[in-house]
């Protein structure tokens, strides 16, 4: 316990120090440009599914890590599940997931998890969660029983899961294979550069290298990253060239949002002409499909990216 304490002091403090000194270099950002506004998420549609997830005690990375797309996706009866409670622990620089010491683990959540996809009647469901590093296997067991429920109760929905690196264990990975889903994703993130303050306790190599894992196992596999948050485009493109390498067939980009003052800050409002930039070498490389816009997040159009998967084959 005191080691951990003694690192989440060291990780507090290089990022407090990143922060500081990005603050003061960075240019002045202007006011948010108009590609990134979004309405206010309303509907029945969304309050739909707003009752259903507190009705059910459910989490979704939709809520937790304040996506701007929320709106737009639970008018269309979609969201992002995230298991293993709502408490991570790790404290990555960018994001609003609260972190700390979890609670129990809550085992009967699969069963509540299925029973919502049933209600909302998916075609393809994604589903996430917090790190649980205290787990033997990091909460695999979880990701695997919920897979087998769905398809169980509800075969002609595909899965799609974005999981954390389980810190590399292949007995992890083995769990998760036990009930293989449709796609297989695992978010890189940033470059390896700014991991230290980004992702302080992932390793860029390990994240690969669990790509290349599950490619292997002739899975489908998926990454995102985000763009402005102090990465340069040169670097960018060498992060999507290794995912190629390492087999990932869907790659997602796109801005970074600050979630709160106590956050790393935004570095830049990378343009529309980057991200357009970036979808068309990615697809010269062999990405299947690539999203590349400001407001695209990991589950972004996920249902749509799984339908083109599978017609194309």
């Amino acid at each position: 316990m005191l080691k951990n304490r003694k690192v989440n002091i060291l990780i507090n403090s290089y990022q407090r120090q990143y922060k500081e000194a990005a603050e003061k270099d960075k240019e002045q950002l202007g006011k948010r440009p108009d590609w990134l506004k979004v309405k206010l998420p309303i509907g029945q549609n969304y309050s739909d599914v707003y009752h259903l997830m507190r009705d059910s005690n459910l989490h979704t990375v939709c809520e937790e890590a304040k996506c701007p797309n929320m709106g737009e996706c639970w008018n269309s009866r979609t969201a992002t599940f995230m298991i293993l409670g709502d408490t991570c622990t790790r404290s990555c620089g960018f994001c609003n997931i609260k972190t700390g010491m979890p609670n129990v683990l809550d085992k009967q959540e699969p069963e509540r998890v299925v029973e919502a996809v049933e209600k909302l009647k998916l075609r393809h469901v994604v589903i996430t969660s917090v790190n649980r590093d205290e787990l033997k296997d990091g909460g695999s067991s979880i990701f695997s029983e919920t897979i087998r429920l769905i398809r169980e109760r509800r075969p002609e929905c595909t899965v799609e899961i974005l999981i954390p690196d389980f810190k590399g264990s292949e007995e992890a990975f083995e769990i998760i294979m036990k009930y293989p889903p449709d796609i297989l994703n695992h978010n890189l993130e940033t470059v390896p550069r700014l991991y230290h303050v980004v992702r302080p306790q992932a390793k860029y190599e390990r994240s690969l290298n669990l790509i290349r894992w599950f490619k292997e196992k002739q899975l489908r596999t998926k990454s995102g990253i985000m763009v402005g948050i102090g990465e340069k485009p040169e670097e960018v493109l060498e992060l999507m060239h290794d995912l190629r390498e390492h087999g990932c067939d869907i790659l997602t980009i796109g801005q970074y949002l600050q979630p709160t003052k106590i956050h790393l800050p935004v570095d830049r409002y990378v343009t529309l002409d980057e991200f357009k930039m970036y979808k068309t070498e990615g697809k010269k490389m062999g990405f299947s499909a690539v999203e590349s816009a400001p407001l695209v997040r990991s589950s972004y159009h996920a249902d749509k990216h799984a339908r083109d998967q599978f017609e194309s084959e």
